[in-house]
């Protein structure tokens, strides 16, 4: 036998040595699952050893090592074993590769760089395409819709119950466009003094303004009289109500009236509420008790309790006052300029 076969003899022998070692402690670790192997703490080295090469660790998709007979080891011959070179994966063909079976739709990566599962994205179904159609007849639009409203902003009584005042409006039609009712007048002693009643359309111009035009009628004082009327009512910022509206009338009369409401939250439920109203005619009526300029004025405070929120009784003072021509022809009739009341009444909605 040559040097080289015994060389190889001895190798071969030293491996199936090994391999039945590695076999017999494997059955030891089977039969006995509880034994732990202990390893010695090594002992501190004064100079750190040469990195060694970690051994290849083997894939769990290779088959067992099964262990070989050494007897059988003596004849074999170690240049039929198959070529142990390392293969070259660069030169591997991987187009034909499956990769289908990673869902990457279901991982997302995250800042550092670990890998976090997700929820993926459900497919479309015929349902879900379904339910993002509109109906086929679309829902009414609100400012569509015809609704209505009627309010006594005041009905209240003074001097001990012999006089009575009213001030009311109501609409119908929609947010756009409004038919509208506005009265306001006065009875003392049981005779009717200035009051009147207009109808008016109006069209809203912006989200808080409306154009409202149409007519007045003017019971009293004197005989009646028609008035065409265009003007604007809304709330001015700072949430004050505001009606100002001109008049043309019989004979080249005009006037003008502007009303001005605000009212103050004390509390959720008591509300105080300053009033003012002005009036001006551009002519002298006499038999109306009326003179050219600013006429009357209107001023009033009143604070209101609400029961309900359509339903608030108040109490409040009311000064009236007459200026130039107006106040000379109130005079001459015996009657005073000036006017202070207590009132008591209430505001009510429906």
């Amino acid at each position: 036998m040559s040097a080289v076969q015994t060389s190889n003899a001895r190798v071969s022998l030293l491996v199936a040595l090994g391999l039945v070692l590695t076999s017999r402690v494997a059955s030891a670790q089977q039969m006995d699952p509880n034994m732990q192997m202990s390893m010695p703490t090594p002992a501190k080295k004064s100079a750190p050893e040469p990195t060694r090469a970690k051994k290849p660790v083997a894939s769990k998709h290779e088959p067992h090592a099964v262990p070989m007979d050494a007897s059988t080891m003596g004849g074999m011959d170690m240049g039929a074993m198959p070529d142990m070179t390392p293969m070259d994966h660069s030169t591997m063909d991987h187009s034909s590769t499956d990769r289908t079976s990673t869902d990457n739709a279901s991982m997302e990566h995250g800042v550092d760089g670990t890998t976090v599962l997700r929820t993926p994205i459900p497919v479309l179904t015929d349902a879900d395409r379904a339910a993002a159609k509109p109906p086929a007849h679309d829902h009414p639009v609100h400012d569509n819709g015809v609704q209505s409203y009627t309010l006594f902003d005041r009905l209240e009584t003074s001097n001990g119950g012999n006089a009575v005042q009213w001030n009311g409006r109501a609409w119908i039609g929609s947010d756009m466009n409004r038919l509208w009712l506005r009265t306001e007048g006065s009875r003392i002693d049981g005779r009717t003094e200035p009051s009147d009643l207009e109808v008016l359309a109006g069209h809203s111009v912006s989200p808080w303004w409306d154009v409202v035009a149409g007519i007045r009628h003017d019971f009293r004082p004197g005989p009646v009289q028609d008035f065409a009327a265009i003007g604007v009512q809304g709330v001015a910022p700072y949430k004050i109500a505001l009606d100002a509206t001109a008049y043309v009338g019989q004979g080249g009369q005009a006037a003008v009236r502007i009303d001005v409401e605000y009212e103050t939250l004390l509390t959720n439920r008591l509300i105080l509420q300053p009033q003012l109203e002005l009036n001006a005619y551009g002519q002298d009526d006499p038999g109306r008790g009326i003179g050219s300029g600013l006429s009357t004025l209107d001023a009033g405070l009143r604070l209101r309790y609400e029961i309900t929120r359509r339903f608030a009784p108040y109490v409040g003072v009311v000064h009236e006052r007459a200026f130039g021509a107006t106040a000379r022809l109130r005079h001459d009739q015996g009657d005073d300029s000036r006017d202070t009341r207590i009132v008591a009444g209430v505001r009510w909605w429906f």
